[in-house]
């Protein structure tokens, strides 16, 4: 029997939890730090008695999150190191499939164990448990998706474990999330519940509004003033249809009017009108610098405008540089950032950072910021007062990328005090292991649910805790933090409502017998930069086999002669505009039968400022001067399909008489099959073993009946059929 090793006791709902998990496929919904990864364990422990040479794979978003359960798991349970492995895209392909081998726990980041599965290094089959944390995340084309549909369709014995504690804000969202991972019950606890208030810590929240400067105020009405005027002037042309004002409606209306153009639309008042929005739009982002971030990252901003002024021709940027209220905004916030004068947040938190450390300087505390810019503006003016520093993603910019690796080491020097002040974007709202985090802040609030919990969740763990929320009275900071409230409340009303109501719901993906034929014979070469591609895991769902290489031609080889090349309905546009289509084309034309498909419900015209006539002029000339078969599909998955009918089709052991030859073959061996191809019922699949066996054409054309059935493949009836061709008289009678 598999034990945790002592000294682990767990609470009255872990245990009741797990009853139900230990039967169904379950979505645990629990508060931040209640002990979602202790849930895992217990069920981890009841699944290896059950299934003694079972696997416990455990999915976390990231590499440092995925260590972090490693090592909780090692500390649980009284199994050798090498039971334990950690895959992730530093691990060799070769390394990770050796350690699948010995591994009882195997913790991976979501992408890799993909990677994984789509190569077929490792199959799911003997996985007794598969756990996904910050389980939110299964929607769309997130890994996860396509990992639980794997492990569902093959595993021997499956168990299904999701951990959150924020699955979505409506029950759509949570519903969504439910079906892909095939889940049968959902367990919510919050901390009201009677049987997790007793380990709930208190949690104060102080809400601290913080009024616009005079300057900032004057600032804002300049910026505030050019974006109405804009919009005024938008709406007087004559073709704005736009209900929302907010950045999302402009966004939108912005794209109608770019459809139209590309329909030929391309009046002045269009147009304008599209460079109105444009300059509306970066006046918005101003204005969110100015209301809620700092005066820093506002002057950086604008003058970034105005250096693009002077390089670019784009009408909007010039436009909007000459406005006299851009002029007199840019004016204040010059001056503002010479005088090293801030936005009040950023004196407001200092004071209360201040204040929390006068208590007891060995607290530690959490500032979040959406914006890098923010971020360093921030470390700079606490380092005055605390020793700070800020902890990023990996994406670089301006130098304040973070490698997993340095992010792991900041995080260790964080716990064990080497500073106070952890400075945040979004990358360190979910799952890290931050203990004992006395107070969080919100520089500002933002309109997420599923954010605004995670970033709460990281203090009041071991005891009581604080949050704080900067709030800059009169802006957008008070839309957000209501926004944010309603949708949470929403999210728990949604949740409770479908955990009485909740139905599983059928799952299953459709098979190749669906789209009529069987798959087992079916083999498709996919080019390796499709890997993990939608296409790609649509074809996996339904049984195709699938070889990764990599292709000189195509995205998909369907046979010897059979090649595909994919195009979204975007790419496929995006292509003819900086010219890679015609070189794609050229190449497509060194094999025998190309295809080319355009995936999308997308209007091919309504893409970029191109022309109809020359997209159509395109179409044209693929099928006319290349001979190339156009295919559009709406779909990854009506994708799939044709790609699995094409196959179907080119690997039928009777090919039919008719072989158009519309290429010109490259080399003397492809010019030689390309002749034997033509025969009855041969076709490029046939011409090589012919070839081989009678040693040239002339050497096929010679054979006898007999002899060409000695060919695999090649029955009596080929063989006739391709002697009465070679043997019978020519007769223009026959086309009379």
């Amino acid at each position: 029997m598999v034990l945790l090793k002592p000294g682990f006791s767990p609470r009255r709902y872990q245990e009741t939890i797990l009853s139900s998990a230990a039967q169904q496929n379950t979505l645990v919904v629990l508060p931040t730090g209640m002990g979602k990864t202790a849930i895992a364990a217990l069920l981890a422990a009841h699944r290896l008695d059950e299934h003694a040479h079972g696997k416990i794979v455990f999915l976390a978003p990231t590499k440092p999150l995925a260590q972090q359960h490693l090592d909780t798991f090692r500390s649980l349970f009284d199994f050798p190191d090498d039971s334990f492995a950690l895959f992730t895209g530093h691990v060799p392909p070769e390394k990770r499939a050796k350690l699948w081998k010995e591994a009882t726990f195997v913790f991976s980041t979501p992408q890799g164990m993909e990677n994984d599965l789509i190569s077929r290094r490792l199959h799911l089959d003997d996985v007794a448990l598969l756990v996904f944390d910050e389980a939110h995340r299964a929607l769309g084309d997130y890994a996860y998706v396509f990992i639980a549909q794997h492990y569902h369709k093959h595993a021997l014995h499956e168990r299904i474990l999701g951990l959150t504690a924020s699955p979505g804000s409506d029950e759509e969202t949570i519903k969504a999330v439910c079906q892909n991972l095939f889940i049968d019950r959902i367990e919510v606890r919050s901390q009201e519940d009677p049987d997790v208030a007793q380990y709930v810590q208190d949690l104060d929240i102080t809400f601290k509004n913080v009024p616009l400067s005079e300057d900032l105020l004057k600032l804002r009405g300049h910026l505030q003033r050019c974006h109405d005027n804009k919009l005024a002037d938008a709406q007087a042309m004559g073709v704005l249809k736009v209900s929302e004002l907010n950045k999302t409606g402009l966004l939108r209306a912005q794209a109608a009017l770019h459809a139209k153009t590309a329909q030929g639309e391309k009046g002045y008042e269009v147009l304008k009108t599209i460079s109105l929005l444009a300059e509306a739009l970066k006046v918005q982002h101003a204005l969110e610098l100015c209301e809620t971030q700092t005066v820093a990252a506002l002057s950086a901003y604008l003058e970034s405008l105005r250096r693009q002024a002077e390089k670019t021709k784009v009408k909007a940027v010039q436009n909007l540089v000459k406005d006299p209220d851009f002029k007199s905004a840019a004016i204040i916030a010059d001056r503002l950032l010479g005088q090293g004068e801030e936005h009040p947040k950023v004196t407001a938190l200092q004071s209360l950072v201040t204040q929390e450390l006068l208590e007891d300087d060995k607290k530690k505390l959490i500032v979040f910021t959406q914006f890098r810019d923010t971020a360093a503006v921030l470390k700079r003016r606490l380092q005055e007062i605390a020793s700070a520093e800020v902890f990023v993603g990996q994406a670089k910019r301006n130098g304040t990328g973070l490698s997993q690796k340095q992010q792991q080491a900041m995080l260790q020097r964080f716990r064990d005090g080497d500073f106070q002040v952890l400075i945040a974007t979004s990358v360190a709202e979910e799952g890290l292991d931050i203990p004992a985090v006395d107070a969080v802040v919100f520089y500002e609030p933002i309109p997420s649910a599923i954010r605004t919990v995670q970033r709460r969740g990281r203090t009041g763990r071991q005891e009581a805790g604080k949050v704080y929320l900067l709030i800059t009275k009169g802006t957008r900071d008070e839309g957000y933090r209501w926004s944010a409230h309603h949708k949470e409340k929403r999210m728990y009303r949604a949740i409770e409502q479908l955990q009485r109501s909740f139905t599983p719901t059928a799952n299953e993906q459709p098979t190749l017998q669906d789209y009529g034929g069987g798959a087992q014979e079916l083999t498709i070469t996919v080019d390796y930069r499709e890997k993990g591609s939608p296409v790609m895991k649509s074809l996996l769902a339904q049984d195709a086999k699938l070889d990764l290489e990599q292709l000189r031609v195509g995205d998909y080889r369907i046979s010897d002669d059979v090649v595909v090349e994919y195009k979204t309905v975007k790419d496929f546009v995006d292509s003819i505009v900086d010219g890679r289509l015609l070189g794609q084309l050229s190449e497509l034309r060194t094999v025998y039968k190309p295809v080319l498909i355009i995936e999308g419900l997308e209007d091919l015209y309504a893409q970029r400022r191109v022309n109809p006539a020359a997209i159509r002029g395109m179409l044209a000339t693929i099928v006319t001067s290349y001979h190339i078969p156009l295919l559009r599909t709406t779909s990854p998955v009506d994708t799939a399909g044709v790609l699995l009918a094409l196959a179907r089709r080119a690997h039928k052991d009777e090919d039919p008489y008719y072989h158009p030859h519309t290429s010109k073959p490259w080399s003397l061996r492809e010019q030689q099959e390309y002749v034997v191809s033509s025969l009855p019922g041969i076709g490029p699949r046939l011409a090589k073993p012919l070839l081989e066996r009678f040693g040239s054409v002339r050497g096929v054309l010679e054979a006898s009946s007999e002899e060409l059935q000695e060919v695999e493949l090649i029955g009596e009836k080929k063989a006739k059929a391709i002697r009465d061709l070679l043997e019978a008289a020519y007769s223009l009678e026959r086309f009379k």
